[in-house]
């Protein structure tokens, strides 16, 4: 295949590198720093030496962007006609009526799916990322209020109690003094003592700041917020300061919530009146602003949250009120045969983040929904985005639901048929290699392969890469440069590979993917690092 005009004409560049060049560098190391110049289907397209075409079997799939496919006939019609036909982008602060129409379709896939009528509300951004914080934002902006409220509670509460007192109603007891962590015996206890002591103690909770609650492994995003619930301490550390804080939880561990709740929780005083004596009660302080989780963790090794898990964690946050945030931003959008993941393995979200797939592969959009029961309408006066809810992205989004849930959801059925097909190669090659691959793990088209540690390899070469962080890159490398196969490891679990294809991926992209790895496989095996395809070679 010949090249495009103006790929084959692009000039060479004499501009000094400033688009992150360290990262161009990084990447170039492993020989990934290679340019597309044409995407189709389930093909990205880079030149060689002499300008020609060559054909890379996608497997990272924009990190789970592109299920229905790189530039699908039928969304890219769509965005030529709205494009064509000169829809707003910016028009802000006026009626969108494609965006509660957007909304109305997710709901109603979501009922579908959760067994519910409960509507969602959607607050819409431009990318997962934003879609979380917007989540963290609102879970903040409740619990603040839930908190407002309480405090005004325990106000009045204790206003009552002192009228009651100053009219000899009722009286303080040393029981009273006790529960205030008075001393009963000393000399003062009256009810401004025990009411200073009760206004400091709770005070010192009410001063608490936010506390989420996030999976060891997890990925949540690298901003301001979401980079705090992002377990890989790499992310976080140089941004510790600046955000909420998370306690993170270890995968498949019960007990491990309890623990934390012991650890955590808190409880504020109040004071009441019972036949005629003060009394101090004590009343759940809302410890947790929510628990963020995966239900398939993308970056943290593919792993898949069992249904047990599951179960554990949604009747944990019930019993203590803290709302469950189901990040579906990798996982979602169909790519497990559903259009959300959490669903098969019976988890509900308080609020759900979907981004990647919502647009197709063309419309940068994502979308945070949130459970009427935990809705704050004042959210919507505090959080927006430019970008957001504009009548581009939502007509695409549209076109994505319409082609996902066309035929009695066919592309779901694609999804799951293709992953399976696609897991039974990646478990023949582990069977094959029991000293090279640990694991095979995921769901649907959203699969991982995770290798044994090569630092105690014969080979300097697999020895250096596995010692210097940049392991599944070198694989990854490999595969493109002498297979035409692209993908990438999990950026917090280097050891394994991430395999994220469209729907569209065909049997033959299968088997080229399937000797690809039996090559990298044999040359861990034989502690062969000389065969691995250099950085740059063509």
């Amino acid at each position: 295949m010949t090249p495009t005009d103006s790929a084959a004409a692009r000039p060479e560049t004499t501009e000094p590198e400033l688009a992150e060049p360290h990262l161009r560098a990084v990447l170039d190391t492993a020989g990934l720093a290679v340019e597309y110049v044409r995407a189709q289907d389930n093909t990205l397209f880079r030149l060689d030496e002499d300008g020609t075409e060559i054909a890379v079997t996608d497997f990272a799939g924009g990190y789970g962007s592109v299920l229905l496919g790189h530039n699908r006939p039928e969304i890219v019609e769509r965005a030529r006609e709205l494009l064509a036909s000169g829809t707003p982008v910016h028009a802000q602060f006026s009626s969108h009526p494609y965006a509660n129409r957007l909304a109305a379709e997710l709901n109603r896939i979501v009922g579908r799916e959760l067994g519910t009528d409960e509507p969602y509300f959607a607050i819409f951004g431009n990318s997962g990322a934003e879609a979380v914080e917007a989540a963290i934002k609102h879970a903040e902006m409740d619990r603040g209020m839930r908190l407002a409220a309480l405090r005004e509670e325990l106000a009045r509460h204790t206003a009552s109690v002192r009228a009651a007192v100053a009219a000899g109603e009722a009286k303080v007891t040393s029981r009273a003094l006790a529960g205030a962590g008075l001393d009963a015996t000393a000399p003062g206890g009256d009810f401004e003592t025990l009411a200073a002591e009760l206004e400091r103690h709770n005070a010192e909770l009410f001063a608490r700041p936010p506390l989420f609650l996030s999976l060891e492994g997890g990925f949540h995003g690298k901003l301001a917020a979401s980079v705090q619930l992002t377990h890989n301490e790499g992310y976080r550390a140089p941004f510790k300061a600046l955000a909420a804080q998370a306690r993170f939880v270890p995968r498949e561990r019960p007990e491990a919530l309890k623990e934390i709740w012991a650890e955590e929780r808190g409880t504020l005083r109040d004071v009441r009146v019972f036949e005629g004596r003060v009394e101090v009660t004590e009343r759940e302080f809302p410890a947790f602003c929510a628990f963020l989780v995966e239900p398939i963790q993308g970056e943290g090794g593919i792993h898949v949250l069992s249904e047990e898990f599951a179960a554990e964690i949604q009747r944990f946050c019930a019993s203590i009120g803290c709302p469950v945030i189901v990040d579906e931003i990798q996982s979602g959008m169909g790519r497990t045969g559903a259009l959300l993941a959490s669903a098969q393995i019976g988890l509900r979200g308080d609020y759900y983040t979907l981004a990647k797939t919502l647009g197709g592969g063309i419309a940068k959009t994502s979308v945070m929904l949130v459970r009427q029961a935990w809705y704050r309408e004042e959210f919507e006066i505090v959080h927006s985005s430019t970008f957001a809810k504009d009548s581009f992205s939502c007509h695409i989004a549209l076109k994505v639901l319409e082609l996902l849930e066309a035929d009695g959801g066919a592309a779901y059925r694609r999804a799951a048929e293709r992953g399976d097909a696609l897991r039974r190669t990646l478990e023949s090659v582990a069977a094959d290699f029991p000293g090279v691959v640990k694991e095979v793990r995921g769901r649907g088209l959203m699969l991982g392969v995770e290798f044994h540690d090569q630092s105690g390899s014969a080979s300097p070469a697999l020895r250096e890469a596995a010692a210097g962080g940049l392991f599944g890159y070198v694989l990854a490398g490999h595969l493109l440069h002498r297979h035409a196969i692209r993908t990438f490891p999990t950026a917090s679990a280097l050891n394994t590979l991430r395999f994220e294809p469209s729907l569209l991926l065909s049997d033959a992209e299968i088997a080229r993917l399937d000797g690809g790895l039996r090559d990298v496989c044999a040359i861990m095996r034989d502690a062969a690092g000389e065969r691995l395809a250099a950085g740059r070679a063509g």
